[in-house]
């Protein structure tokens, strides 16, 4: 069975729960959307203000804040928008034109398994969910009929370790790890080694969630990187960079130095559930054109989603939900 299929095999409930999940960005962004348009016939340069200010305030971003508006503004003028409900659905067909034009396809499959074993580095500052997300993603590749295998490279704090050794045996996968202080890069080769030895199809790599600056973790990442390479010329065939959605604007941050750091190939962006700050996910996407594959909407082990645009949107803009 593949991954994809694991991650939708019930896709009633993953949209219910994606829909409670959104709830608290719905909610502040419908509100404040309702605000803006009360008593008005029509939108004016007031109203742009105040919707500009609730998708700010749902941490969209302020450069694709502003991309949102002069799409807007070119809607209303032509197609005369007259009340809340018909701005809504507006508001939601430019937010996913906008997602559909930056060309990240919703994932299908968000894996190449024709690799084997295909290298899986999962980076992220302390704190984002890293364990629990590499967890998650351990326990659904291993119900879909995979090998997985996880490398606790996350050397400089015992709690790393500790956690991603409690998942690993949640999920029921093997675990390869060294002594505190231990190289990371030393125990990603190790890690690397036995998934040879063993035939193993995936393999995933903690990494440190933090170091003491940008140069230091370029460094460290890039001797993982090259160590892996000893073994298996094209590792890490997946850079998995997560994110706490909960952070809103500190999760932009995060984003622009790891992928200066290293070479981001995909994200994961977790607390969804627990936020008003939903709306990161749009900026995100935008502005750093990196595919978001999965998002974290709640605690149990299938809130953890395969991201699709479509849903997302219809979720955050739903009033039904309101």
């Amino acid at each position: 069975m593949s991954l994809f299929k694991i991650f939708n095999s019930k896709p009633a409930e993953g949209k219910k729960a994606l829909d409670e999940g959104l709830e608290k960005t719905r909610k502040g962004l419908f509100d404040k959307l309702a605000r803006a348009v009360t008593g008005k016939s029509r939108v004016d340069d007031e109203t742009l203000d105040s919707i500009e200010e609730a998708l700010v305030a749902s941490d969209v971003g302020v450069e694709t804040t502003l991309r949102i508006i002069e799409r807007l503004e070119i809607r209303v003028a032509r197609d005369k928008y007259l009340n809340a409900t018909e701005l809504n659905s507006i508001l939601k067909d430019e937010v996913e034109a906008l997602l559909q034009e930056n060309k990240l396809s919703d994932c299908g499959e968000p894996f190449d398994f024709s690799k084997k074993p295909y290298v899986i580095m999962v980076v992220g500052v302390n704190g984002v969910g890293k364990t629990t997300t590499i967890g998650k993603l351990a326990l659904r590749l291993r119900n879909s009929g995979k090998n997985v295998l996880l490398g606790a490279a996350d050397t400089f704090r015992a709690a790393a370790t500790d956690q991603l050794k409690i998942w690993a045996e949640r999920a029921g996968v093997p675990l390869v790890k060294q002594q505190m202080g231990s190289d990371p890069a030393s125990v990603a080769y190790d890690t690397l080694s036995s998934a040879l030895a063993q035939g193993s199809d995936v393999v995933i790599i903690d990494t440190a969630g933090r170091l003491h600056n940008r140069v230091n973790l370029m460094n460290e990442l890039t001797k993982i990187r090259n160590v892996m390479r000893k073994l298996i010329p094209d590792a890490p065939h997946e850079v998995l960079l997560v994110l706490d959605g909960s952070t809103g604007q500190n999760a932009f941050q995060q984003a622009k130095e790891f992928t200066k750091a290293t070479d981001v190939t995909s994200l994961a962006i977790t607390k969804l559930d627990g936020t008003a700050k939903g709306g990161v996910v749009i900026g995100i996407s935008d502005q750093f054109r990196i595919p978001v594959k999965f998002i974290g909407v709640g605690e149990k082990i299938e809130d953890l989603q395969l991201f699709n645009k479509r849903d997302f949107v219809e979720s955050l803009f739903d009033q039904k939900n309101n």
